[in-house]
């Protein structure tokens, strides 16, 4: 692995982390809305994430970890998922959203989760900005060494 690859690594982190904030931010954004049927109401989201790998170099490795030869060349986006945990049902005849039985249905989304995902998130993109940082520094003392 160069140290090249470590700026496409960061960046897949760093894209991640971005898809997982805008999640957040939507469920977020979405916490209170209601609806007067269940299959209407929003449902919160989640990224699903994946390593993505390098195989070994070499087919004829005598190396001792031969299976765990693999490098990880960064992180990928699956998908987003709808969270299928039950939606909230309250009973409020008066509100204008009301169904027939007097239930408003709200999301399934847990504010305090989700900011404490939002907070993981944004540190783990500010880890790979400053791994991105760390070797753009450790490349430029590359450089110096002749000199």
């Amino acid at each position: 692995m160069s140290l090249s690859s470590v700026f496409n690594i960061a960046g897949s982190g760093m894209s991640a982390q971005t898809t997982r904030l805008n999640t957040v931010a939507s469920n977020i954004a979405n916490a209170e809305t209601v609806s007067s049927s269940i299959d209407q109401t929003y449902r919160a989201r989640h990224p699903v994430f994946a390593t993505m790998f390098q195989g070994a170099q070499g087919a004829g490795s005598d190396s001792l970890f031969q299976n765990q030869d693999a490098a990880g060349q960064g992180v990928q986006v699956l998908g987003v998922v709808e969270d299928q945990s039950n939606l909230e049902a309250r009973y409020e005849p008066n509100h204008p959203a009301a169904d027939a039985k007097g239930y408003v249905y709200y999301p399934n989304v847990n504010v305090v989760e989700e900011m404490a995902d939002m907070i993981s998130a944004s540190r783990s993109f500010q880890t790979n900005a400053e791994m991105m940082n760390t070797a753009k520094t450790m490349m430029q003392k590359v450089l110096t060494l002749g000199q």
